[in-house]
């Protein structure tokens, strides 16, 4: 039977059983969707026992003293760790973001880029034309977060804004803070910042309330990652990327697997795509200067549970139906009618991740009219039904 064991684990194990250990943090949205992909895995193949202790983000982890398995799937961020994996001799692979030069390991993880790419869109689509970043560039895989957000930014014809903390800031608290607001006070507004990970995004928004600077009306906050608990618990709500950590779990198990059977692993990283951006109020921004196109959008959201079209739309702004779909593009870079499908389609996957409401309810309520429809939009966009996609989210 599939167990998550303990180093002091003495129950008799079958030959054929596999000892698997699992270095990923278990205090984070993250790490604890990505175990949950690990596990389910493990559920199929009922000969493997995980060895995994709970851990923090920020903690060093290592195999137990005298741990003699078969397999390691761990988040390997430093040549340390690497190399002392590595003198287990057994098949290991990487779910970590960052590739070490010196350290060629199989890896599994995040479309960076894909992340990258969503955050963009996801600011142009609120009108935004200033981008920022933030978060601490000591960080190896920061750094990388970084990189390709600007190159992303720069490829949609615009510049990024990094936060750098100036030499000498130092570590303490307060020192950081005051060094960030110095930063946030002197940006272009309104303006769309990407930070890594929630942590940082909740630091910022603190530093904008204290700064009298308004979240999202000129500051629209993204998180790199989303964790419900975290970033709920902050005002206003933190919007976050929905990093599909859960697949990474069970792709890496997968991997780990073939290994084991003596097979090659895929060349290069498999990189696994994001599920969407939860958008929360952090975001909730629409940075427009034509008036009456501002007024389209904001009707647009605003009926965003109705089957609205674009005749509604021309019934609540003085503007003809060549001029609107003229500014419509020029802004946004898509028609009317597609900015209705997006809002229509962003409320559906808020109801299916924040609500129990059934799938028809959902379709209802999120202006669909059908759960057919529905169902037929989701597929198109992600290639799963409604119901897989809330099962993905949520994790279970």
């Amino acid at each position: 039977m599939f167990r998550v064991a303990s180093p002091a684990d003495t129950m008799p194990k079958t030959k054929q059983e596999k000892q698997i250990a699992v270095l990923v943090d278990t205090a984070t949205g993250w790490g604890r969707r990505m175990v949950r992909g690990i596990i389910r895995y493990a559920h199929q193949r009922s000969h493997w026992h995980l060895w995994i202790e709970a851990r923090g983000q920020d903690e060093t982890l290592h195999l137990p003293p005298g741990w003699s398995g078969d397999g390691i799937l761990a988040r390997v961020a430093t040549t340390k760790l690497a190399r002392e994996l590595q003198s287990a001799r057994v098949p290991i692979v990487n779910v970590s973001s960052i590739q070490l030069g010196s350290v060629d390991l199989p890896r599994v993880t995040n479309d960076v880029v894909g992340s990258a790419e969503l955050a963009v869109t996801h600011f142009v689509d609120r009108g935004l034309k200033h981008f920022g970043y933030c978060g601490p560039h000591r960080i190896a895989w920061v750094g990388l977060h970084c990189d390709t957000f600007v190159d992303s930014v720069q490829r949609s014809g615009s510049d990024c804004l990094v936060y750098r903390p100036k030499r000498g800031t130092g570590t303490g608290w307060e020192a950081r803070r005051a060094d960030m607001a110095r930063w946030v006070q002197a940006l272009p507004k309104p303006i769309g910042i990407l930070t890594w990970a929630n942590r940082i995004g909740r630091e910022l928004i603190e530093v904008c309330r204290e700064s009298g600077i308004l979240v999202p009306e000129q500051v629209a906050v993204l998180a790199g990652d989303d964790d419900d608990l975290l970033c709920e618990t902050c005002s206003p709500p933190l919007s976050g990327i929905q990093v599909d950590s859960e697949q990474i779990g069970y792709r890496a198990a997968e991997v780990l697997d073939r290994m084991i059977d003596g097979r090659k692993p895929p060349k290069g990283a498999l990189r696994i795509p994001p599920l969407g951006i939860h958008a929360r109020r952090s975001t909730e921004v629409l940075a427009i200067d034509q008036p009456d196109l501002a007024l389209a959008v904001r009707f647009i959201r605003d009926h965003a549970s109705e089957p609205i079209t674009v005749a509604d739309i021309l019934q609540a702004v003085p503007m003809s139906r060549r001029e609107l779909e003229r500014e419509f593009q020029r802004v946004l870079s898509r028609s009317p009618a597609a900015e209705i499908r997006r809002v229509h389609l962003e409320r559906a996957k808020a109801l299916l991740v924040d609500t129990d409401r059934t799938i028809p309810e959902v379709a209802d309520r999120a202006g669909f009219g059908s759960p057919e429809y529905l169902s037929q939009v989701f597929r198109r966009e992600f290639g799963i039904t409604p119901l897989k996609y809330r099962i993905q989210i949520r994790g279970g």
